[in-house]
């Protein structure tokens, strides 16, 4: 979440006299995150995250809005979007898509234990079960065709020897994407930006809600868990594995959701997929750096070191 459109008092009230949510009392803008600008908003019935869209399309909106309504009403810790009076989940503010949520609950945790992570691998199964009948596809937008698009603008910005380790694990990535067992792998509508600040917990034991689905797209059910335990599951100032944090997660996953020899085989290479991608972002967030009143852009080094481990280590952890 980010400020990229400043938004005044009367451009949020004009958008709430177009929804059943009560009149504003106030409003903050949200620094966290780096494709959307994102408002807190209070209003006499409760509160709310105001999002407007800012690379999103009316057209490609309704996948993210409605997968979150589905996954709410699976009594799922998910935000609810809300319907404007003209019974859509997408309204316009400013020339662009904009959308109400509730706001839930809770605060993210920087340092997770071992049972918060148990919490996770259960939630991350659950959803991805509730959303296998979710009736509509769309590609992740972030995923092999974007890296492909994307590395090319970094070649200026990298040491050669860096830029090279990028192509190299990207045609490995790609050759990955087109063997025949991919296609063999569970999959579905993954959240695909699982991290832990994207995980609200009121109180130590209890899930608040999940947010930011904004990055989220129909690929590998694996995919998603490697992104969470590359970023759960793991010391954050090397990039190494955390054992026990890992295999907390991975177990507690396949006890709601049972992980197969085929998954297991691709592990380690999905990890580092979703290691690469990442990297690929931050690094394209930090030299192509979009003008904004409130954002703070992630260091891509952190996902690099993340990546080299990965590489270094072929046999990660698994199930207990």
């Amino acid at each position: 979440m980010a400020v990229f459109t400043a938004l005044a008092r009367d451009d949020i009230t004009r958008l709430l006299a177009h929804y059943a949510v009560g009149e504003l009392r106030e409003y903050s803008g949200i620094a966290s995150g780096i494709e959307n600008t994102n408002y807190f908003v209070t209003t006499t019935d409760g509160e709310f995250v105001l999002t407007l869209f800012e690379r999103l399309t009316h057209r490609q909106l309704p996948f993210y809005l409605e997968l979150m309504r589905h996954l709410a009403r699976r009594e799922l810790p998910v935000p609810l979007p809300a319907e404007n009076t003209a019974g859509s989940l997408v309204s316009e503010l400013r020339g662009k898509p904009a959308a109400i949520v509730a706001r839930l609950p809770g605060r993210w945790e920087p340092q997770p234990s071992v049972r918060q992570c148990e919490f996770v691998g259960q939630l991350l199964a659950r959803m991805h079960l509730a959303a296998a009948d979710y009736p509509v596809f769309q590609p992740n937008l972030r995923g092999i065709g974007w890296w492909k698009s994307t590395v090319p603008l970094l070649q200026p910005h990298l040491p050669e020897d860096k830029f090279q380790f990028l192509v190299e694990e990207l045609i490995r990535q790609d050759s990955f994407f087109r063997y025949p067992q991919f296609e063999r792998l569970p999959n579905g509508p993954v959240h695909a930006d699982f991290f832990r600040d994207n995980v609200l917990w009121d109180g130590s034991e209890r899930v608040g809600g999940v947010i930011d689905f904004y990055f989220a797209g129909c690929t590998l059910w694996l995919y998603d868990l490697a992104v969470a335990v590359n970023d759960w599951c793991i010391d954050l100032a090397t990039g190494a594995f955390d054992v026990p944090r890992a295999q907390a997660l991975l177990t507690a996953y396949h006890r709601a959701r049972a992980l197969t020899g085929r998954e297991h085989r691709a592990w380690p290479t999905v990890l580092r997929g979703a290691a690469l991608r990442f990297w690929i972002s931050r690094l394209y967030d930090w030299y192509q750096p979009r003008p904004a009143d409130v954002l703070k852009p992630h260091d891509p080094a952190h996902f690099e070191r993340i990546l080299r481990q990965r590489v270094a280590d072929p046999t990660p952890p698994w199930i207990d």
